[in-house]
This record gives structure tokens, sequence and C-alpha cells, in this order.
């Protein structure tokens, strides 16, 4: 069943990018939440490996995301549904996270931090879009901390979702304040699926954490 799963999450993202114009919008925003509906079926028959909490605030995450892609029409309302999303996913990664990965694996995270704010929200500050501008940096910020939570999880499927989720909406907002990207529809859309199909798979990850001496590990 859940390859199924899987094969109609592919097919009906794959409909929904290149074959639902753009007009009307009640039907392309229907159309694009149909993914997120088997994604979210496909998270719930996973059976938890990490722990039921953690597959519970998966699940939320989820569900608040599918409520993001409709607001996302209105842009600030979906950014800041997507933040809210972001936070029950950073609640999920700490609640599997492993200490022992060191800070300097936060680095790449902070230094990108860093170039996005100066080179997509000062402009939108320097121009009079303040409110703009600082709620992009509030999301940058939480979605980097959503990163940096997965990377500290160990768990592949977590830490490519994350890296996913960060590719989408780096794509997204280049081409929104930026400059327009060829494709844009599909660069953002693919990656978004594909990042959270990640987070639903990674329910069913075996999972382990160090013991005390850190030499042997016990399940979770």
């Amino acid at each position: 069943m859940r390859k199924v799963l899987l094969a109609l999450i592919t097919i009906m993202g794959l409909v929904y990018i290149f074959l639902i114009p753009e007009e009307p919008v009640g039907i392309k925003i229907a159309m694009k939440l149909v993914p997120m509906m088997l994604i979210i079926l496909y998270a719930a028959r996973n059976t938890s490996l990490v722990s039921p909490l953690y597959k519970k605030i998966v699940l939320i995450g989820l569900a608040v995301s599918m409520v993001a892609d409709a607001a996302i029409y209105w842009f600030m309302a979906g950014l800041a549904t997507f933040l809210v999303a972001h936070l029950f996913y950073i609640a999920a990664f700490r609640t599997a996270r492993r200490k022992s990965v060191p800070l300097i694996a936060a680095i790449p995270l902070i230094l990108y931090g860093i170039f996005m704010v100066f080179w997509i929200a000062v402009p939108q500050i320097a121009s009079g879009e303040v409110v703009l501008g600082v709620a992009i940096i509030a999301y940058m910020g939480v979605i980097l901390l959503m990163g940096w939570e997965a990377i500290r999880t160990r768990l592949p499927l977590v830490i490519i979702g994350a890296l996913l989720f960060i590719c989408s909406d780096s794509f997204l907002a280049i081409d929104r304040f930026v400059t327009p990207l060829p494709g844009r529809d599909a660069l953002v859309m693919i990656t978004y699926y594909a990042a959270q199909v990640f987070f639903a798979a990674s329910i069913g990850s075996q999972y382990v954490k160090l013991s005390p001496d850190k030499e042997k590990t016990i399940p979770s």
C-alpha cells in the first residue's frame, strides 16, 4: 500500500506541476493539496520506529504545511503558516536528536543564512518594505534552525528532507524577490513535495541513541 501511495504522490504531484493551469485559482489550490493529502496518509501508515510522539508531531507539521499550501496565495499568511509548520518539525526533530553532532556542522547553514538575508531581506528593508524584510529574516532563521535540528537527528531521511525544503524555499524567494527563475514551479514544487515525502518516510527510520559511554549504541 505504501508503494502505491508513493506512486500516487508522484503522479498527482506531476499532474499539478505540469498540467493544471493557473486559472481558475480554486482548482489550482485544490489540486495542489492532493499530493499533500496523500503524503499525510503515507505518513500515517508508516510504523513509527523513532517514537509515537515523533510521528504525531510530524503529522501535525504535514497538516499545517497543507494549510500553508493554500494560504501561500496570500504571501504573508502563507509565510506565517509555513513558519508554524517548521516549528512543529523542529519540535519533532528535537525528540529524535543526538547531541554528539559538533557545532561546526552548523557553519554552512549560518553562512547560507547570512548570504540570503543580505541578498533578499536587506534590499526589502532598504526599499521601505520593513515588515516584509523582517518577516523574511524571521522565517529564514526558523527554517535554518529546522535544518540544524534535522542534522542533529542523524537520520538521513530527515536531513535530506530538510535540505530539500531549504532549497524549495530558496528557489521561491529568489524568483519572487531577485530574478525570475526558468521552470520555477517545477523547481519549487518538486523539491517541496520530495521534502515532505522524506519527512513522512522518516517516521519509519531505524533510530539509535548513543549510550552514556559513547562507544555503544542502544535501540530507541
